[in-house]
């Protein structure tokens, strides 16, 4: 992270500004990932106008950096006037596509309209691991295609790589074709549950001896060897640290108008079309509680030996059923990169979960009951 950029991150913190927001235009997509964690339907996703007025008021309220992501973000028909709009609010944009409805028009329209880099996820260089993971025959193909169209533009291109059983082998061979085409590479090795609560889709996620390898790879990680050194626990600094950005400087909207901490924390904190998004950065009992939380104030990771150095995302302890607790994932990743376990992976590994936790559920329900009061609201007023 550049010194500017802290700067900013640091001003943001102090003043309580969202200094970056992901906005999801849309949940629809092209493709059928295995792992996704979406529901493709649209429930009533806000109108082009409405989206106008929410990048108005996100502007007013000092966001900068905006991330719009989907779904596939060109599944909307009014794709292109989102962004020439969010573009005339001098956000800084980052867009997350799976590139396949990209063509050279497209592609100049990217250009022209000053977009600061594009994510298009690849999950293998090998089509039929690709298009089996995306159950689209030819993703891959016309995935590639996009890229290159956009690196000829001088696009910076951000290839993803999400680790699982089905590509566990092939992070090498995409990160050759990143190199040949161009673009950054980044691998994540997280499978994040069902939006409704389902865990099941975590069978997914790779072994500990793949992780290992992953975590221990200096041309993956930059430095091996900080990996292998044995953990330390917390310092009274670190207790006192902001454990993550999500609700501090930066929250995640649905196409629905939700608000959440991010977009792997679905801790429901309001909505966009019943309340203004400043009045719910500000005053969200949610947000507030969210901004609470301090390394301190968590039972088991403020004793862990690994509390120091370990990237705890607190919307999977969310999914696992409690905010201030630990993320078995992330204690899985902890011991991948030091090769010490902590006690509660032991302990977790000793009692497996069930496929769906009961208090996700009934978030899972009231995230639908929110939707379905958003439907509802927009239709009386497109009758009235």
């Amino acid at each position: 992270m550049s010194s500017l950029v802290e700067e900013m991150v640091g001003k943001a913190l102090q003043r309580g500004i969202p200094l970056s927001v992901q906005l999801d235009l849309t949940y629809r997509c092209n493709e059928r990932c295995v792992h996704c964690y979406l529901d493709h339907h649209d429930h009533g996703e806000m109108t082009t106008a409405e989206i106008k007025d929410l990048l108005d008021q996100m502007a007013d309220a000092g966001v900068f950096y905006l991330t719009i992501s989907g779904g596939e973000i060109m599944m909307r028909r009014d794709f292109f006037e989102i962004l020439e709009y969010a573009r005339a609010r001098t956000f800084c944009i980052k867009l997350k596509t799976n590139g396949i409805l990209i063509r050279k028009k497209e592609a100049d329209r990217i250009v022209s309209l000053g977009v600061e880099s594009v994510q298009v996820s690849i999950y293998s260089h090998r089509p039929e691991v690709h298009d089996a993971i995306t159950k689209l025959p030819g993703s891959l193909a016309q995935s590639i295609e996009a890229i290159r169209r956009l690196r000829a533009h001088g696009i910076h291109v951000i290839m993803a790589n999400v680790l699982m059983v089905q590509n566990v082998h092939d992070y090498h061979g995409v990160k050759a074709l990143a190199a040949e085409l161009g673009a950054q590479f980044i691998i994540d090795p997280t499978i994040t549950p069902m939006m409704d609560g389902d865990r099941s889709i975590l069978g997914l996620n790779v072994d500990e001896a793949a992780l290992r390898e992953v975590f221990q790879n200096e041309a993956l990680t930059g430095n091996a060897e900080e990996f292998c050194a044995p953990p330390q626990g917390p310092d009274a600094e670190a207790l006192d640290a902001v454990p993550c950005s999500a609700g501090h400087t930066a929250c995640y909207v649905s196409p629905y108008g939700d608000v959440y901490p991010c977009v792997q924390f679905p801790l429901p904190s309001g909505n966009v079309r019943r309340m203004k998004f400043a009045d719910i950065w500000r005053d969200s009992p949610q947000l507030k509680e969210v901004r609470s939380i301090k390394l301190r104030d968590m039972p088991t990771c403020s004793q862990c030996a690994h509390g120091a150095t370990c990237t705890r995302c607190p919307g999977l302890a969310y999914l696992e059923g409690d905010m201030r607790g630990p993320s078995y994932q992330d204690c899985e990743k902890s011991y991948a990169k030091t090769g010490i376990s902590s006690e509660y992976l032991e302990a977790r590994k000793a009692s497996p979960q069930p496929q769906r936790l009961q208090l996700v559920q009934i978030q899972g329900l009231q995230h639908a009951a929110q939707n379905l009061t958003a439907r509802v609201t927009e239709s009386s007023a497109l009758g009235a």
